[in-house]
């Protein structure tokens, strides 16, 4: 049971909802991420402090404190995202922007304001992450999203998550919760819940993104700036049919200090997320950590790598041709699972304790910039396994 320092105001709060998002953490048990050592050999529940703010079974705005008496660390829940990280001043300080900002402008009015910042601004740059994520997640719904004739859809994501669902060991998933990482505004999490009927949780850095997977969680409508050209975007507005939303929530977390007990999902998804974090080996290992045993990981990755996010040195292959694989990413990483020739050996250092199940290359995954630009991927997908721990 999820204890709270306030009980009668839980109490109060339990008779008043559905429970929907307080059984998210009876069922997670999320850990203070301050105060827990890699090992896992110490950790410090959190706790609901305070609501003070509900809609329909979701804590919109409250905060999370640790319970360990020698931390009380606080974690805010901002507009039904709850933000567990390690350096929360520092996350807080660098995307206050994106926290902050209203969600009432008039589309005129954003607009405006949009030119007022002209291109590369941070309102700018939201716009066009907004613009063209959303685009692929949800696009299909829009009634008024027109056919391209360059073959050009959205919906590339939910492909991807298809083939990674539709594998002959998906039967054999153990019944727990799953976890999607890197999930963006929140369809691969909407997916995944109605088509396992798991409980799923969606973890993300990036809060604008967040927000309007939270939203849509919450009213069942999508609304975002869809880019026609340049600073000129259109609002789009629709409603989308998901099943089993119950199941369903977001919180900002990294893959990389994850609040959780090693071992609490039954499955995790990384889809086009391990080039875009500053260590691919500790994000591997972290997939690991949180499978419970024959848990099922699924990765998908176009590799393409940047020092805006990662070194050189942590890229797995890209950037040196001298080495063993010549720089191909596939074949480093590969490297890193295991085979079922290791199984009788001795362990071998930096191997995961994964083994691949199956695997495919040259998916693909387009993404839509503006009217008449558009991006296509080529997407490496790996399907692997926990074993005993």
């Amino acid at each position: 049971m999820f204890h709270s320092h306030d009980w009668w105001l839980g109490l109060a709060f339990r008779r008043s909802v559905e429970n929907v998002r307080i059984g998210h953490f009876e069922t997670l048990k999320p850990i203070c991420p301050n105060c827990v050592d890699r090992s896992r050999s110490f950790e410090s529940p959190l706790q609901i402090n305070r609501v003070e703010n509900e809609e329909g079974g979701h804590i919109v705005e409250g905060i999370l404190r640790c319970s360990n008496l020698e931390c009380q660390s606080e974690f805010p829940v901002v507009d039904g995202i709850p933000i567990l990280l390690p350096r929360l001043r520092s996350y807080v300080a660098e995307n206050i922007f994106h926290i902050i900002a209203r969600q009432d402008f008039s589309a005129s009015t954003e607009s405006l304001l949009g030119d007022c910042c002209s291109q590369g601004s941070a309102l700018d740059t939201m716009r066009q992450h907004l613009s063209c994520y959303t685009w692929d997640h949800y696009a299909e719904f829009d009634p008024c999203e027109p056919h391209r004739s360059d073959g050009i859809q959205p919906g590339s994501v939910v492909r991807i998550l298809e083939w990674g669902l539709n594998q002959p060991d998906s039967q054999s998933i153990p019944k727990a919760p799953m976890l999607d990482i890197g999930c963006g505004v929140g369809r691969t999490t909407f997916e995944l819940a109605s088509r396992t009927k798991e409980l799923v949780l969606g973890i993300d850095l990036h809060f604008a993104m967040l927000r309007l997977a939270a939203k849509v969680l919450r009213k069942g409508r999508v609304s975002y700036p869809r880019r026609r050209v340049g600073l000129v975007y259109d609002r789009r507005e629709f409603q989308v049919p998901f099943n089993d939303c119950e199941n369903v929530d977001f919180w900002a977390c990294d893959i990389l200090s994850l609040p959780f007990s090693n071992g609490t999902f039954s499955q995790t998804i990384g889809m086009n997320v391990l080039d875009a974090v500053a260590s691919p080996y500790d994000f591997l290992i972290s997939m690991a950590n949180a499978l419970g045993e024959r848990g099922i990981g699924f990765l998908a990755c176009p590799y393409d790598w940047s020092t805006a996010a990662t070194s050189v040195e942590a890229w797995i292959g890209g950037h040196s041709q001298r080495g063993e694989f010549l720089g191909e990413s596939s074949l480093q990483l590969r490297k890193l699972f295991r085979s079922k020739e290791d199984r009788s050996k001795e362990e071998v250092p930096n191997r995961l304790p994964l083994e691949i199940l199956g695997e495919a290359d040259r998916f693909p995954w387009s993404l839509r910039l503006h009217d008449r630009s558009s991006m296509l991927y080529e997407v490496d997908l790996i399907r692997f396994q926990r074993g005993s721990q």
